[in-house]
C-alpha cells in the first residue's frame, strides 16, 4: 500500500510503500539540480522519518529517467553572487552541505538510485549512502575545475580513496563514467539494468536489501589501471604536463588538451586538495576541506566566468584569471585551505 505524504515542497515528492519511505526528485526541467529548497524539503522528510518507527528504511531517487541529479544549480547561485556577492553563495552552499552530511550521517539505512545524470551535488545527495544503485544510463561525473571550483559535495572523499593515482587524474580532469565506472571508482555499489527498477522498489519493501541488491546486481570488473595513470606520479603539474607529453600516445595527449582547457586555479587547488584529502579520516573531514576551498573559490571571479561559459552564453570559451598554470600564485592557493 502506497501512502501519500508531503514533504512541503513540490519538487521534492514523498511516498510511503509499506516500511519504506520515498524521496523523490521532482525539478525535471532543470535535470534536479539542487538548490537550497530542495535540500531543505529532503531535510524536513529526513527528520520526520528518522523518528517514525514504522519507516525502516529510505529510498532516493528521481521522477525522471534522464537525470538523478545534474549537480547544483549553479546558473541560480551564480546570479545571487552577482546581486548579493560572494557571502550569500556562501551562505546558501554550506547549508546545501549541511544536508548532504546529514544524508551521509542518517541512522537508517538509504538506497539511492543514481540512474540517468549524477554529477557534483548528485554525489553529495546519492554517493554517500550505504546503498547505491546505477545503472546503464547512469553518467556520474565530479566537473568542478571546468566552472573554477574544486571537487565538492563530499566527492573529494570517494576520490581520494580511489586506487593509486586514478582519483587524483579523474579529479583533475571531471571525466563521466558510465554505471560499471563507477562501481569499479567507488563512487556507486551496485549496477543494475534501469528496467529492473520498477520491480526494486516494489521489493525493497519485502526483501532484505544486500541479498535482494546482489542477487539483480550484474557483475563489474576490476578496474584496469589507466593507460597515462603513471604520468600523474609527479611533484607537480608542471611535471605531470612533462610526463604527457613526453609519453606521446594519443591518451597521453588526449589528457594533456584536456587539462590545458580546465581553470588553472582550480587545478592547482585541486591538486593540493586531492593529497590532502588523502590524509583525511572521515567524508565528514572532507566536507570541512571542501567548504573551505569553495568558500575561498566563490570569491574569485573564476567561477562566475566557468558558468557564464558553460551555462549562460554556452560559448564554451572561459578566460580564465589567471590563464595558464605557471601563473598561478602557490602562496594564494595556500591560503584557501585557511578558514574564512
Amino acid at each position: 500500500m502506497t501512502e501519500a505524504l508531503l514533504s512541503g515542497t513540490p519538487i521534492v515528492k514523498t511516498e510511503r510503500i509499506g516500511p519504506v519511505g520515498r524521496i523523490r526528485l521532482d525539478r525535471p526541467a532543470k535535470l534536479n539540480a539542487v538548490d537550497l529548497e530542495m535540500a531543505e524539503g529532503i531535510a524536513r522528510v529526513l527528520e520526520a522519518w528518522e523518528e517514525d518507527p514504522d519507516v525502516t528504511l529510505l529510498l532516493l531517487d528521481s521522477t525522471s529517467p534522464r537525470a538523478f541529479c545534474s549537480g547544483g544549480d549553479l546558473r541560480a547561485l551564480s546570479d545571487l553572487i552577482r546581486v548579493e556577492g560572494p557571502e550569500a553563495g556562501v551562505r546558501k552552499i554550506t547549508r546545501v552541505y549541511g544536508v548532504m552530511r546529514q544524508i551521509a550521517a542518517y541512522t537508517k539505512p538509504i538506497v539511492s538510485l543514481l540512474d540517468g545524470i549524477a554529477m557534483g551535488g548528485g554525489i553529495g545527495l546519492g554517493g554517500h549512502v550505504p546503498y547505491r544503485v546505477v545503472t546503464e544510463r547512469s553518467v556520474l561525473a565530479m566537473p568542478e575545475t571546468g566552472i573554477g571550483i574544486t571537487p565538492d559535495a563530499g566527492g573529494s572523499w570517494i576520490l581520494a580513496q580511489m586506487p593509486g593515482l586514478s582519483g587524483l587524474r579523474l579529479a583533475l580532469l571531471g571525466e563521466r563514467m558510465n554505471g560499471a565506472q563507477a562501481v569499479q571508482n567507488g563512487f556507486a555499489d551496485y549496477l543494475l539494468p534501469s528496467g529492473s527498477l520498477p520491480d526494486l522498489v516494489t521489493q525493497l519493501a519485502t526483501q532484505p536489501v544486500p541479498d535482494m541488491l546482489a542477487t539483480l546486481a550484474q557483475p563489474v570488473p576490476a578496474a584496469p589501471e589507466h593507460a597515462v595513470e603513471a604520468c600523474y606520479n609527479a611533484p607537480d603539474l608542471a611535471q605531470v604536463l612533462h610526463n604527457l607529453e613526453v609519453d606521446g600516445s594519443e591518451a597521453a595527449r588526449q589528457d594533456h588538451e584536456a587539462l590545458s582547457r580546465l581553470c588553472p586555479f582550480s587545478l592547482q587547488i585541486t591538486w593540493a586538495a586531492w593529497h590532502r584529502a588523502r590524509t583525511l579520516e572521515s567524508l565528514d573531514d572532507a566536507f570541512v576541506q571542501e567548504t573551505t576551498l569553495v568558500s575561498h573559490l566563490m570569491h574569485r571571479p573564476d567561477f562566475l566566468e566557468g558558468v557564464r561559459a558553460k551555462l549562460i552564453d554556452k560559448d564554451n570559451a572561459p578566460r580564465w584569471q589567471p590563464a595558464t598554470l605557471a601563473e598561478v600564485n602557490t602562496e594564494e592557493v595556500a591560503r584557501c585551505f585557511q578558514r574564512l
